[in-house]
């Protein structure tokens, strides 16, 4: 049997005969150790194939074996998706399921296991086409220093006006802010990020970003050596992601936002203010690091309805 990865708590307990579990262990571990994939991927991918080898051992009356999964029909996956669907998971939420099943019975058969040509045949939900939610430039600025008042102690409150200003300024991902380490600090004008299969990109540092940074470090009380992390709780340990989106709560009821207001919607801001800005697409998509340039084009969508809207306050044809 593989060795169990130390992230591999969705995986205990699994509804399912042990070669199936030795399967599903010798996935987790390839999909950990060989695509590299990050820890918040490789927890939904598990808790995605958790999920439907409990109701699969419901469905059958019994935890299946690899030959119960090789058996399975389309009426099968089926039943699964309507369970779903009957609980109110999201279609977003039910794709990325389908495409983790999926993947696990390609592996499946890549390893000699099983077979079952069903999965593939049965269709993925429609996932409606999300535009992403930007705070416009003045709510975005607010936002980055109105966060300093949510803290009693002033070095906390420089870390979080420094996590902020880091999100917007650099268009970086929360656990790719927080997976910094105090020597990755950036000292110049660039800063080299690992994002999504542990590729790297280099981005731009404003000075304004640097200068945040620099002013938390000088205020921590904590002597945090290069492999120490850069942004750090009250107890010295590596900032946790849920204490920053506690803060964008914060800030988001004091300011009136709406509900999309999170640390992501700093990077959609980033990217949507650039491009209102004059940048181009394919600049935009190596800043965010996205591997496809169709999914930096949905900030089109968000600049084009900006402009629509201006179009129909101003233009005088457009007033009846």
């Amino acid at each position: 049997m593989a060795a169990r990865d130390p992230l591999s708590a969705p995986l205990d307990g699994l509804a399912a005969e042990p070669a199936v579990v030795s399967a599903v262990e010798d996935w987790w571990n390839w999909l950990a150790h060989e695509r590299r994939v990050s820890p918040n991927t490789l927890d939904g991918y598990g808790r995605d194939l958790a999920a439907f080898l409990r109701f699969m051992a419901e469905h059958l009356g019994f935890p299946p074996g690899l030959p119960d999964l090789e058996g399975l029909t389309a009426a099968d996956f089926r039943s699964w998706l309507a369970r779903r669907s009957a609980e109110g998971l999201s279609r977003t939420s039910t794709a990325r399921a389908m495409s983790t099943l999926r993947g696990f019975f390609r592996h499946l058969e890549k390893r000699g296991l099983a077979s079952n040509p069903a999965v593939a045949g049965v269709r993925t939900p429609r996932i409606p086409k999300s535009v992403p939610k930007a705070l416009d430039v003045a709510e975005a600025l607010e936002t980055v220093e109105t966060v300093a008042d949510f803290s009693d102690e002033p070095w906390v409150a420089k870390r979080d006006v420094a996590v902020l200003t880091l999100l917007y300024g650099c268009g970086l991902r929360i656990g790719e802010a927080l997976s910094l380490d105090r020597g990755q600090a950036p000292k110049g004008d660039t800063l080299i990020v690992t994002g999504k299969g542990n590729k790297q990109r280099l981005v731009p540092v404003l000075p304004v970003v640097r200068e945040a940074i620099d002013d938390y470090l000088a205020a921590c009380p904590y002597g945090l050596e290069s492999n120490d992390p850069l942004f750090v709780g009250l107890r010295g340990k590596r900032l946790d992601p849920g204490i920053v989106q506690k803060r964008m709560r914060d800030v988001r009821h004091m300011l009136g936002l709406p509900e999309t207001a999170t640390p992501h919607a700093l990077r959609h801001s980033f990217a949507t203010h650039l491009l209102a800005g004059g940048g181009d697409l394919r600049t935009i998509q190596e800043l965010l690091g996205h591997a496809s340039l169709s999914t930096t084009q949905r900030y089109t969508d968000v600049d084009s309805a900006r402009l629509t809207a201006i179009y129909r306050a101003a233009h005088p044809r457009a007033r009846r």
